[in-house]
């Protein structure tokens, strides 16, 4: 697919992932707009990046998602939808009706899925009507391996790992041109995971991965230790569980 000379909406874009996306798609010479809850990210980021379009948009929101395909609209439509924005709330005491897991659960899915429907479902005949247009799912690692102490989190990628297979499938079906992209990230150098200390990628070597798969139109994007927990959990699912959930054990007791 080609990457130059096009209007990508990246949700999430303030900072980490999705503002390493925005600075590497502008470097191609492609307009972009980011969006966000927090606005003074947003500002932060235009400041470091003058081309950009900020939006404060919540993913989560659906008088806001209607807002935000309005503006986008009448600044001319898009032609790349690039899905960043998500949440992970640790999951704490699995079970037990005193813990908050439920309400948790409940904004990580209108997050990391509902939130991508909803988008897709305003956005796909603007993108239909692209000569060359793609859709961009991130989904995780975790969409491979379940995590116990982000359990909801993991089943939030999940879905959306399939229900990007569904999509994809549908829109072949119909002889759409729009193309459905899934990245797939390992462990990202963000603020989300700051506190951890497993090995990490920078959001830098993430969004290179990302853009050569594009380019080659490889629609599922593995990057880094996504490849080798892909593969080995195709032979050894019970030792691909260990590799993931390794260090989680004694966290689950802190909960």
């Amino acid at each position: 697919m080609n990457l130059k000379g096009k209007t990508i909406l990246i949700t999430g874009g303030g900072s980490g992932i999705g503002l390493e996306a925005a600075k590497q798609f502008l470097k191609l010479g492609n307009k972009v707009i980011i969006t966000g809850r927090n606005l003074d990210k947003l500002a932060a980021a235009k400041n470091l990046y003058p081309e950009l379009t900020i939006i404060q948009s919540d993913a989560s929101n659906e008088q806001d998602a209607n807002q935000l395909y309005k503006k986008v609209e009448a600044l001319g439509g898009i032609d790349i939808l690039y899905h960043n924005a998500g949440i992970m709330i640790p999951s704490t005491n699995l079970g037990n009706p005193n813990e908050k897991h439920l309400e948790g659960a409940m904004h990580e899915m209108d997050v990391n899925y509902y939130g991508v429907i909803r988008l897709n479902n305003l956005f796909l005949d603007m993108l239909k009507s692209r000569p060359e247009a793609a859709i961009i799912h991130t989904t995780s690692i975790l969409s491979i391996i379940p995590s116990a102490v982000e359990a909801t989190y993991s089943a939030s990628k999940v879905a959306l790992a399939f229900y990007t297979i569904s999509l994809r499938k549908h829109l072949q079906v119909l002889n759409s041109s729009v193309k459905v992209f899934e990245l797939l990230p390992p462990l990202v150098d963000t603020d989300m995971v700051a506190d951890r200390d497993d090995k990490k990628i920078s959001p830098q070597e993430l969004i290179n991965g990302l853009l050569e798969g594009i380019k080659k139109d490889v629609l599922t994007i593995r990057v880094g230790d996504s490849k080798a927990v892909y593969l080995i959990n195709k032979m050894l699912p019970k030792f691909a569980y260990g590799l993931i959930n390794k260090k989680k054990a004694d966290k689950l007791l802190l909960l």
